[in-house]
């Protein structure tokens, strides 16, 4: 675990079927809980320290790999703010894990633009097409973060 998070408490997400696929997904190392709902669409664990809270977030994203980086979609839903995750990693970039599998890593991160964002926007949207669709409906620009492991 990473220094950031050892003394932090872990809250729970108050979306309960959040927390049970991050119970569930933990439990079992990632052989349960590891798709969206009833999509069979692959998602990750990305533990977080709270930006206001400092209190380690669990939040289940939408598993886009590519050699082994990791895009980081902060589309929620195409709504028209940023999620609460997206704040939690500017506040504390040196404290964030992945889970894709059994255990956990700590991975470093970027916001990507460009022709880098286009580019893993496409595997993005290859993977979850929906992404396509939370930018269409929404007036913000969607940020995509690269996670790499340290």
């Amino acid at each position: 675990m990473l220094s950031g998070m050892t003394d932090a408490a872990y809250v729970a997400s108050p979306w309960e079927w959040v927390s049970n696929q991050v119970e569930l997904y933990e439990r079992t190392g990632g052989a349960e809980g590891n798709a969206l709902l009833d999509t069979g669409m692959p998602i990750i664990i990305v533990k977080t320290i709270g930006a206001k809270t400092g209190a380690v977030r669990k939040t289940p994203l939408m598993r886009v790999e590519h050699n082994g980086e990791y895009a980081l979609v902060a589309s929620m839903g195409g709504a028209p703010k940023h999620p609460v995750w997206y704040f939690n990693l500017l506040a504390h970039p040196d404290a964030i894990e992945i889970q894709d599998g059994p255990k956990p890593f700590a991975v470093t991160i970027r916001e990507i633009t460009g022709d880098e964002k286009a580019q893993w926007w496409q595997r993005a949207v290859a993977d979850y097409p929906p992404y396509a669709e939370y930018q269409a409906k929404t007036d913000r620009q969607i940020p995509v973060f690269i996670a790499a492991r340290r």
